[in-house]
């Protein structure tokens, strides 16, 4: 038998001559537990030259680099069909998760409102969270301090550094098995103590700020007796009588101003008001004043005291430089919360005319007469007329 007949040649004109191929060939195939025999599989087959299909005389273009016989390259996941494929994906969860909101709203209702405000605060926290992700990246590289930032970044690296706090608390107390459980049910039943602003409802944030205020103004008292009993300590007899004076208005319900402060400026910068030579009782009471837990050794009450008025006054600091015209009527309210004010239930302007005073007071202290800012929270919050004159109204 001839050897053409054995063997079969592609011709390719223009083109090295391809090599003899068997006519069969053994190949394996899985699932198969004896060998195939049939024609070999190609996975490339060559194909004729352009000009062997072009008329005679035609001449290509002179520009042409691209080689004949080079093979094309084949695309098996291009990105366009990934990017439909996600995005395809991604409307059809929408759509999803919108029938199922539908059907729990429908059917059931009250965990419906559970489930959205959940949602939603996860939602925003997130987004806290990556706000906050943003400004450290900013601070690492640029360089730039804490009180060297905006008044609004620096309000949102210490409101986000709270909310760290209490969530770290309940990854704490779910760690053992079967744990979730417990957490579910302590986010039920106390919301205030375990979640964080974020997960509550609009008549939650209400409440759990009246009880806040109601804690740190049982306080007040305390604070109060604490000055008087530092008043006989004071070597100044001149601040002694200033000191006399402002406990006398506080007692009798009528606010103290400004310059009643500024002139015992240096009484609360050394023995006995400064933060150094508070005694545990008065430093547990100023604790509560902030909302700082006075479960603490007195080391640790004097540090967070001091961290506590140093952030305070830089705060003061940006705010003065951003204006209180630039604030919203929320932030202007959850400034004047953090300084010791019921702002709750104020009106806008009476919490704009004590944020104003506020500033004016705070910026003009030294470090290291903090204590008298401290004081100041209890001292120009405890008798302000807004309130009184919300309720007489």
């Amino acid at each position: 038998m001839a050897l053409s007949r054995l063997y079969k040649r592609p011709v390719s004109l223009g083109c090295a001559p391809a090599p003899p191929e068997p006519l069969f060939s053994l190949r394996l195939q899985p699932g198969r537990r004896s060998p195939a025999w049939g024609p070999p599989r190609l996975f490339f087959r060559p194909r004729l030259l352009r000009s062997a299909r072009r008329p005679v005389g035609f001449a290509p273009r002179a520009n042409s680099t691209s080689s004949p016989c080079r093979p094309r390259r084949l695309h098996l996941s291009p990105r366009e069909d990934v990017k439909s494929l996600v995005s395809s994906f991604v409307a059809k969860t929408k759509v999803v998760n919108e029938k199922y909101n539908r059907f729990l709203e429908r059917r059931f209702p009250r965990f419906y409102v559970m489930y959205s405000i959940f949602v939603k605060g996860f939602q925003m926290l997130l987004a806290d969270a990556k706000k906050a992700r943003r400004i450290k990246t900013f601070m690492r590289q640029k360089k730039v301090m804490f009180h060297q930032l905006s008044y609004r970044d620096m309000e949102h690296l210490r409101q986000f550094r709270q909310d760290v706090v209490k969530c770290l608390f309940l990854g704490i107390i779910s760690i053992p098995p079967f744990a979730n459980y417990l957490v579910f049910l302590l986010m039920y039943l106390y919301p205030r103590q375990v979640l964080v602003h974020h997960f509550w409802t609009s008549k939650q944030q209400v409440e759990f700020l009246d009880i806040y205020h109601a804690q740190r103004k049982q306080s007040h008292p305390k604070i109060l007796s604490c000055l008087e009993k530092a008043i006989p300590l004071i070597p100044n007899p001149v601040h002694q009588w200033h000191f006399t004076q402002l406990y006398a208005k506080v007692q009798n319900g009528n606010p103290p101003g400004i310059n009643d402060l500024l002139p015992l400026k240096t009484c609360f910068s050394v023995y006995p008001l400064a933060i150094s030579h508070l005694s545990t009782a008065h430093l547990k009471a100023l604790s509560r004043a902030m909302l700082l837990t006075p479960h603490l050794p007195s080391v640790l009450l004097r540090y967070r005291l001091n961290k506590h008025s140093t952030i305070l006054h830089q705060l003061d600091k940006a705010l003065k430089r951003l204006g209180t015209g630039q604030l919203t009527a929320q932030e202007v309210k959850s400034a004047c919360y953090l300084r010791g004010l019921d702002s709750t239930h104020l009106a806008e302007d009476w919490c704009r005319f004590w944020l104003a005073q506020w500033l004016y007071f705070s910026c003009s202290l030294k470090n290291t007469e903090m204590s008298l800012l401290l004081h100041a929270v209890v001292l120009l919050s405890t008798n302000y007329p807004g309130r009184r004159h919300l309720e007489s109204c």
